[in-house]
């Protein structure tokens, strides 16, 4: 018998909902996305990106699939390791230092992607769970 079979029925659920969670925020980011690809071209040439189109592509796509994994569990700790780095490139590039200046609120926007971080940590290392989860994973285990 394994940790994972004796794992409580709450743990389970908890593990569930976060993954829930994870794939939500990143549909709605997608969603917002693809709503309106030019607007989010234009916030990403505003940061200096270049490619401005590609790059809100580009992203879309990466969130899609970070929505796939999260909800089948399927390469979750490379998914929610990626997704970490993600975020903290997030918050640097548009919510950084350089605009704390201009709006207070940005610096609040910029920790929250820690908190975020945070999380994605924390899943990243204990997998998706045993509930509703393929488990594939190129690191060679579950």
């Amino acid at each position: 018998m394994n940790a994972e079979t004796t794992t409580p029925a709450w743990q389970s659920i908890a593990i569930l909902v976060g993954r829930l969670i994870f794939a939500a925020v990143f549909l709605m980011a997608l969603v917002f996305k693809v709503m309106d690809i030019d607007a989010t071209a234009g916030y990403i040439a505003m940061a200096g990106f270049p490619a401005p189109l590609l790059l809100a592509w580009l992203a879309a796509i990466f969130e899609c699939v970070l929505v796939i994994c999260f909800l089948t569990g399927a390469y979750f700790t490379e998914a929610a390791l990626l997704a970490a780095v993600y975020v903290v490139f997030l918050g640097f590039a548009f919510h950084g230092p350089s605009h704390w200046a201009g709006n207070q609120a940005e610096f609040g926007f910029f920790v929250d992607h820690f908190t975020f971080l945070a999380g994605l940590l924390f899943a990243a290392v204990h997998g998706p769970g045993r509930i509703l989860a393929l488990r594939r994973s190129a690191f060679g285990r579950p």
